[in-house]
This record gives structure tokens, sequence and C-alpha cells, in this order.
């Protein structure tokens, strides 16, 4: 008798889950819509602002998607195939000494800022020190000799500009990750970025690989959108006329020029062929625009903010876009970058 109500109320659990609505059929939905009125979504939305706006979101999706899943491929390769006793082995145990060499290994990985987040995140919980992880974390979209190389191309006869980037950046990466060192709080990053991962099985290896870097591609992803989506909207609202004003006020420039890294979120490997594209404006603020973009912008608040919490996100950008500042205006004089 207890099986009776089960057997009838099963064909009704059936019926629901045939009608119920998922994103996938709300997605076709929308492109059948777009394919039968194309025509007049083209006059609709044939407007400079919104092809302007366009254009920078899809370049900034094209130039992040790649290193995003080069960072994701890294993050599922350290789940799965280096144990945390390894990694334990190679770090000094002292968290200061740890900054500095994780800082030091951010010239290995050519990737941007959005591959780096997934990485120190699964740095984190594999045991590395969060201070340690958020070092690398700064470190590996701007010391990188992909950057580096590519700096070069855009400003060739100017390699005090070079190292002057290096020495800003790598200085911002072992700066932050000394000062959470000493004052950052394991409560402000969420529970699941610092949860220790077990050791993984030898038949498991490749599940793990594949399970990590395709979780942490969609919740990456999606915040990698959401940034591109407010650095586009800003980016149509910035006159390039303005440029111009800034050619004989330094301290100006400077302040603009941080500010403009932070909201055009730029891909590290590009932003510097931007910046050599601002003839008017004197090194110095291009070497702050330079520093500052791979460091803390839009899409990498986002991203952080996903990863680690927006506790996390709302201490630690703030505070490395004063010492991405900071920094490199100390190397640009140190180095004679003007």
């Amino acid at each position: 008798m207890d099986t009776l109500p089960d057997t009838a109320a099963e064909p009704g659990r059936r019926t629901r889950r045939r009608f119920r609505i998922s994103s996938v059929e709300v997605l076709c939905a929308i492109l059948l819509i777009a394919i039968l009125g194309q025509d007049r979504l083209q006059q609709l939305f044939d407007v400079p602002a919104l092809r302007t706006g366009s254009t920078v979101f899809v370049a900034v999706c094209v130039q992040a998607l790649p290193f995003l899943v080069l960072g994701v491929l890294i993050s599922g390769a350290i789940a799965a195939f280096v144990p945390a006793r390894v990694l334990e082995k190679v770090l000094p145990r002292r968290a200061g000494a740890a900054v500095g060499v994780a800082g030091l290994a951010g010239v290995a990985l050519p990737g941007c800022e959005c591959a780096s987040v997934p990485v120190a995140r699964r740095l984190m919980g594999q045991g590395v020190a969060p201070a340690a992880a958020l070092a690398f974390l700064l470190a590996a979209p701007a010391v990188n000799p992909v950057v580096l190389v590519a700096t070069a191309v855009a400003f060739p006869g100017k390699p005090e500009l070079v190292l002057a980037r290096f020495a800003g950046s790598l200085a911002t990466a072992m700066v932050m990750g000394w000062l959470w060192a000493r004052f950052g709080k394991l409560e402000w990053i969420t529970a699941r970025a610092l949860r220790r991962l077990p050791e993984v099985a030898d038949g498991q290896r490749w599940r793990v690989f594949a399970e990590t870097a395709r979780t942490d591609l969609a919740e990456a992803g999606g915040f990698l959108v959401l940034g591109a989506l407010i650095s586009s909207a800003l980016n149509v609202l910035v006159p390039s006329k303005w440029f111009g004003v800034l050619g004989d006020q330094i301290v100006l420039g400077v302040v603009v020029m941080a500010v403009l890294a932070v909201v055009l979120a730029l891909c590290s490997e590009a932003d510097a062929f931007v910046a050599a594209s601002l003839t008017a404006l004197p090194l110095l603020p291009k070497l702050v625009f330079l520093v500052v973009g791979p460091a803390v912008d839009v899409k990498l608040f986002a991203l952080q903010a996903g990863t680690f919490g927006r506790s996390f996100a709302v201490r630690f950008a703030p505070a490395t876009f004063v010492v991405a500042v900071a920094c490199a205006v100390v190397a640009g004089v140190l180095v004679g970058v003007a």
C-alpha cells in the first residue's frame, strides 16, 4: 500500500520536469528571436557608441579568455598532479620569505590577471599561505616574459620603461603580500577558497583535473563577462580629447592614467600598445598605467569578488591600487623614466 502513492506521484513529478524551462531553452529562444529579427536589431543598435562598446566588450573577452583557459588548466593541474606536501617543501615556512619566492615565480607564467586568479585560489586550496598566493596573483600577469617583450615592442628604444615596469610590478606584488601577511585576516576570504583539498588517488587524477578546470572556468568566466561589460560601458564615456590636456600636468596625468587603468580593464599583454598610442602623455603616467592595470581593474575586481568573496575584494583592491601607484612612481623616478 505504501507504493501506491509513490507510483501515482511519479507521473506528476515527471510532468513537472518535462515543462520546466532551463537556461538552455532561454538561450535557444533568444538566439531564435535574434535570427528572425536580425534586420530590425541591426537598425535598432546601429549607434556609434553601442558599436564601440560592443567592440571593447568583445576585445576584452577575446584577449582574456585564452589566458583564463590557461589559468584554469594550470589550476586543474595543480589540484590533480601537485600534492600539497610538495608545495610545502618548495615554499619557505615563513610567510615573508614565501612571498618573495612566489613573487619571483610569477616570471615563469605567461598569462594575464584572469589566469592568475584561479591559480592563486588553487594554491590556497593546496595549503599555500594566502600571502604567497596573493603575491603570485599580482606578479604573474605583470612580470612574465610575454608582457615584458610586448612592452619592449610597444616602446622601442625605451628599455628603462621595461625595467621600471618590471620593478614596479614586482614591488607591488611583494609589498601587498607582506602587507597581507602582517594585517590580513582569513575571515575576509570566503571559506570555499580556503578549503583544503584532499590528496588525489592516482586513478582519479585526470577526472579531478577535468572537473576542477571546468568548475573554475564556469565561475571565473561569468565574472569575466561582468567585468568586460563594465569596462565597455566606461570606455565609451571617456572622450579621447581629454588626454591632450594631461601633457604638461604630470601629477594629474598620473592620477588619471591610474584610474583609466582600473576602468579600461585591458589585458596585460595588450595594455602597452594602448599606452604607447597616447603620444601626448609623458612616460611616467604611462608607466603608472602599465603597473596599475594588471594589479587592479574592474574585471579583476569582479573575478576576485567571485573567487575570494566580496569582503576580500573591497579591502584588497583599494590597497593594491594605492601600493601600485606608489611603486610605479618610485620605480619610474629611480630608473629615470620621465
